[in-house]
This record gives C-alpha cells, structure tokens and sequence, in this order.
C-alpha cells in the first residue's frame, strides 16, 4: 500500500509538471493585429446616405454588390472609409484579402483590416475608434461563435453607430451569418442538413439573439454556401425552432440563404434587396411546427420559399404574400427539389410591373428605348448582340433622388455599364473584367428640377443572345 501510494504521488507529480510545462509553452493570446490600406486619415462628412447592407454565400467580397454599397452610402460623391472585422487571420495568402479587392473600387478612401481573437478584443479602444470613423463594416468570412461573443461588448454599440449615422454593415459566409438577428452561432459545432431535420434541438444547433437588429431585416434567420451545401433542410429546421421557442416576432420567421460562388444578396435603406452572382433563397415558417421536440424528426408543413435569382428584387419592408413555391418536412424528410418550384400563387414583377425589353435598334441616345414610365423598382433586359453592340435605355431622374443600377451579367460576355447625362457624357459607370461579372452603378440628382438620363450597356467582349437583366431602383 505505501509503495502503491508512492508510485501515485510520484506519478501526480510528474503529472504536475508536466501540465505546467505545457502551459509555460502555450503562447500568450495574439495580440489584436491592425492593417491599415489606403489613405492613412479617415474621411470626415456631416451626413450618408445609407444604410445599406451585403450578404455574401461566400466570405470573399463580391465587387458589385460592395460597389453599390460604397456608392449608395457616399450618395455617388466622395469617399468613404471601411474597417474588415476577421476572428482569424488568414492561413495562407494575403493577410488583407478583403481589403484587397474593396480599396480597387471607386470612392473608397481607405480599408482597415483587424484580426481580433478574443471577446476582450471587442472592446479595444482603438478597434472601437476606427469602427466609429468607419462608414461601413465588413465581417471576414471564418467562425460566427468568435463574432458572438462581441455582443455586449463596446464593438456591438460601434458597429451599430456606423448603420446609424446612414453607413453600412455586411459580410460572408460567418460574416453573413451575424448579419442577421437570430444567429445560427455554431458555437457547438457545425449541423447539417440531415442532423437538423431528425432532430432540430440537436446540440450542435444553438442561436444568439438580441445583437444587430438592422431596420426592415426582422425574424431573420442567415445561412450561406447554400445550394452547394445542401442547406435548405437545416434553415427549414432552424426556422421551425426559431417559431417555436418564440425567437422570432409575431410567430414568423424567415430564413435567408445565399448560394456561395459570387452570390450576394444588396438590401438598400428603404428595405429592397437585390441579389447578384448567384441565387438567394428567402424561406418562411409562418405557423407553428406539427413537431419540432428534442430527439425527434421534425414535422412541419408548408414552408413558403421564394427564390432569387440574379437581378430579382424582393421587398423585406413590406414582405409579399405571393410568389412562392411551397415544400414541407415530414418526419425528419424534406420534400423534393428543394431548390425549385412552380409559385402556388403570382404576383407579377416584385416591382409592381413588366421588364422592359431592349428593342433594336436601340445603338444611340436618339434611338433608345424608353424607360421613363419603368416601376422602381424594375427591370430591362436585352442581350450583347455582337462584340460592338450598345443599348441605351432613357430614363429621368428629380432632384434629390439616387437611381442605382444592377445588372445581372450571363457567362457568355463582358458587359460594361454607364450613366449618362442628356448631352451623352459619363457622370458614372461600372467597368468589372471578366465575362459573366455583374455590374453596379448609382448616382444622385444634385440640381434642382427634373432631367433626362441614360443607361448605355455595351459590349466589352464577346457576344450572345442570353439576356442580361438591369435592376433600376430610384429612392
């Protein structure tokens, strides 16, 4: 016995230090890290224009819809200021990759990344001070636990300062996943699909609520890489617990899925969203699951699923009531063809009317078609006939008023985009390389009165019949 217990305290000791040594050995927390591209001083301006927000499938930047973003908030004039928010610096490659491809884009006059690892860091003084002279912020694709763990903290109320002032908030993937008010946070793992339908009280499912709540964005559920994924299950298990413990207001909650790959769903201050690249799927379980308990596959009927494709419009301010397909869980499996429908009901262009078709020829502000009667928000669509083909498009625009242009742009071309003034000179435009690359542009009507303008899109490379399709929204 006494040797028995000899051998366990020499082992209890040997175990001790052991342990200390590999605490000794652990490295201290990383410092917060700062990397600053652009002008070294912050832009100062009595007013924005925003909010405006994007909500990227993918962590990586989508230069349409963040070049509609930064132009909507500066109002098309001036320069404004970004800040990157990232849980993990990058494991290869650029340290500032979002960076990167936001200080390329017109009226951006700086971008600040910080690589921040600790909830502590959410209250870092100098992290708050250049969020709070920022004009919008951008959360890094990575782990949504780590941004989750920033509520409460002074980060939480700089980032909401910045959406107040008229700034913006956005980001991928994890970064889109913060985005919304009812975070799926997967603090304890990731679920998928399969998991969350037999059982949507599965540990790995766990939420944060009450940290950002952006205006016309409510009882939102995000999730991202979509489609590839398979993801649809797990946001219909997630909206069904959403319902039922009550986490969403007024016993409706709505899932946002955007596809990976370039999508990006743009939402504007008045509450429309456009989506770019790829689809986007918003979801509704407006009623309460048939069974939705722990350990048990979940029953609900009647999802209410609308999709988005690139160009489409929807209306989250005054949420529509049409134009959906319908798809249901029964016993822990889901429908079929998950991702398509045929809408039980219609309700026409979100719009409130009919795209305009280009009609050749349209080559010349004399001969372009007319779109001044066009609905806000609402569409044109024509197609790059040949390598040299121009289609002009008339519009007007009052004092005081910012018309935005989004064009969903097919893989078989390169089309560039511009605004022009009555006399045919360029005030704006959007000139993103590579075939099948949307385009965004918007610009404000500074004068007084009423004046003509022009949509011009041209042919920058190659030619095709597929359609390109010019979201106009004038607010």
């Amino acid at each position: 016995m006494h040797l028995r217990s000899l051998r366990f305290a020499s082992a209890g000791v040997v175990l001790t230090a052991v342990a200390s040594a590999l605490i000794a050995q652990q490295p201290a927390h990383a410092a917060a890290e700062r990397i600053r591209l652009g002008s070294p001083s912050d832009v100062t301006r009595a007013s924005w224009n925003g909010p405006a927000f994007t909500m990227n499938g993918a962590g990586a930047v989508v230069p349409a819809s963040m070049t509609r973003a930064v132009d909507e908030i500066r109002g098309g004039t001036g320069t404004l200021d970004v800040v990157v928010l990232s849980g993990s610096a990058p494991t290869s490659g650029s340290r500032t990759p979002e960076c990167d491809a936001i200080t390329g884009l017109t009226g951006v006059n700086s971008c600040t990344t910080w690589t921040l690892t600790a909830a502590d860091d959410g209250n870092n003084s100098q992290v708050n001070a250049d969020v709070r002279n920022a004009e919008f912020v951008y959360f890094a694709g990575g782990d949504q636990c780590r941004y989750a763990a920033w509520k409460g903290t002074a980060l939480e109320a700089s980032v909401e300062s910045v959406v107040a002032k008229g700034g913006g908030s956005g980001g991928g993937s994890a970064g889109h996943h913060i985005n919304s008010p009812i975070v799926y946070d997967a603090c304890n793992g990731s679920v998928t699909s399969a998991e969350a339908l037999a059982n949507p009280y599965d540990r790995y499912i766990s939420f944060t609520t009450g940290m950002f709540q952006w205006a016309n964005y409510g009882g939102v559920v995000n999730d991202s890489h979509f489609v590839t994924r398979d993801r649809m299950g797990r946001t219909m298990s997630f909206l069904a617990r959403a319902v039922k413990d009550g986490l969403a207001p007024g016993g409706a909650a709505w899932g946002v899925g955007v596809e990976e790959g370039g999508g990006s769903l743009f939402l504007d201050r008045n509450g429309t969203a456009t989506q770019y690249g790829k689809d986007a799927y918003v979801v509704l379980a407006d009623h309460q699951p048939e069974q939705a308990v722990d350990r048990k596959p979940l029953t609900y009927s009647g999802f209410k699923i609308w999709r988005l494709t690139p160009g489409s419009t929807f209306d989250f301010k005054n949420r529509p009531t049409c134009g959906y397909y319908l798809r249901s869980v029964t016993n822990g499996v889901a429908d079929g063809n998950l991702y398509n429908g045929t809408p039980v009901t219609t309700c026409g262009s979100q719009g409130g009317g009919a795209p305009l078709a280009e009609s050749e020829p349209n080559d010349t502000r004399d001969t372009a078609d007319d779109a001044t009667a066009l609905a806000s928000p609402g569409s044109l669509t024509g197609s790059m006939k040949s390598a040299g083909d121009r289609d002009y498009f008339k519009l007007s625009l009052a004092s005081g008023r910012t018309a935005s242009v989004n064009c969903a742009v097919p893989s078989a071309y390169d089309a560039d985009l511009y605004w022009l003034d009555a006399n045919g000179s360029t005030l704006t435009r959007s000139v993103n390389d590579g075939a099948g690359t949307d385009e965004s542009l918007s610009f404000t009507r500074t004068a007084s009165g009423t004046d003509t303008y022009y949509v011009d899109v041209e042919a920058y490379s190659g030619s095709g019949t597929a359609a390109y399709t010019c979201t106009v929204t004038k607010s």
